[in-house]
């Protein structure tokens, strides 16, 4: 059986936009890149119930968000909502409340859109925040992640300030606050994930290369800190950033990529969710692992390499968390997010 998987990235040398590959489960292969949607700087890329592919996009008039119409093939041009400024680097869909929210590196912002009927997008508010970290790369404030919680708050991540913040979402996707959790001074807290209880969320921080595991209280909308661990070997010293963070449907392993050291970390999740253990590592077979997934069944994990433009193929063991390669020279440039369909 084949299944698909789409991918974007940067169309800085040679991509032109969002493709989609093939998973076969049975031969353990990858196949047939194929252009999906022609557009610029797709770094991130999601999918709504309806058939709408929304992603990070740039056109003539700046930075934002891209929406289609998507057959499960080839993605049709809705329009874009862009204004002046970089591009989006994460975008997430709201189903409940027909929502798409964006997260603004560059500026510093989080941006909510409303979804229209025929699902073309309306910017309907636009927060920014404000603050700095001690290190050179945490000068402004830089939101690298805004999704939902599983009670259905916004919550965002930033690299530039270490701050974790939630938010109500009012009436035509308005913002409120309503807890800032601090993190590790110089973390540069990147992405969140939560564990399937709910009550446990996991926040990776790219610039420390670190895990700090959080309680959540959904009454409060409120983080605490359990643990932090970190992402690498005690022997390895040289630069990293950490990127992605996946957690299994089962809640029993969790997984974060690492550029620089090029691998996949691999941690145990206690039966609460509430510590991790490390499992050790993999290499990923290429250079700077920006994203990965898993497949829709977990036998798999698919790894998108943005440096040296190829995929990475593991197959998984579901009882153990383990990883072993089974491609890793897929041809696919520039990508830097990772989406079974």
């Amino acid at each position: 059986m084949k299944e698909k998987i789409l991918l974007g990235g940067y169309t800085k040398r040679k991509s032109t936009g969002v493709y989609s590959v093939l998973l076969d489960k049975k031969k353990a292969e990858l196949s047939n890149l194929s252009e999906v949607a022609a557009v610029q700087n797709p770094t991130y890329i999601t999918l709504d119930t309806a058939g709408h592919l929304y992603t990070c996009a740039a056109d003539g008039n700046g930075g934002g968000v891209a929406a289609f119409d998507f057959d499960g093939d080839v993605a049709t041009p809705l329009g874009n909502v862009t204004s002046t400024g970089a591009p989006l680097c994460y975008v997430a869909v709201d189903e409940k409340r027909q929502l798409v929210y964006g997260a603004n590196y560059h500026l510093g912002e989080i941006r909510v859109y409303k979804i229209q009927g025929d699902g073309t997008l309306k910017l309907t508010d636009t927060v920014k925040h404000t603050g700095s970290g001690p290190r050179p790369e945490q000068s402004s404030a830089h939101v690298h992640y805004a999704d939902l919680t599983p009670d259905g708050r916004l919550v965002t991540c930033d690299l530039g300030t270490d701050e974790v913040t939630v938010y109500d979402v009012l009436g035509e996707g308005k913002l409120n606050i309503v807890t800032i959790y601090r993190a590790e001074k110089g973390m540069g807290a990147r992405h969140l994930t939560f564990h399937p209880n709910g009550k446990v969320a996991y926040l990776v921080g790219e610039l420390n290369s670190t895990i700090e595991v959080l309680s959540y209280n959904e009454e409060r909308g409120r983080f605490a800190r359990l643990q932090t661990i970190s992402t690498l070997p005690e022997n390895y010293h040289q630069h990293n950033g950490v990127a992605a963070i996946r957690i299994s449907k089962d809640g029993k392993f969790l997984y974060v990529s690492n550029r620089g050291h090029n691998s996949i970390a691999l941690y145990k999740v206690s039966p609460l969710g509430t510590k991790l253990t490390s499992e050790g590592w993999v290499e990923t077979e290429g250079d700077f692992p920006r994203d990965f997934n898993l497949n829709q069944t977990e036998d798999f994990l698919i790894v998108a390499h943005q440096n040296s433009d190829n995929l990475s193929l593991f197959s998984r063991d579901k009882e153990t968390g383990r990883l072993t390669l089974e491609q890793k020279d897929f041809y696919a440039p520039e990508m830097t997010c990772v989406l079974p369909v």
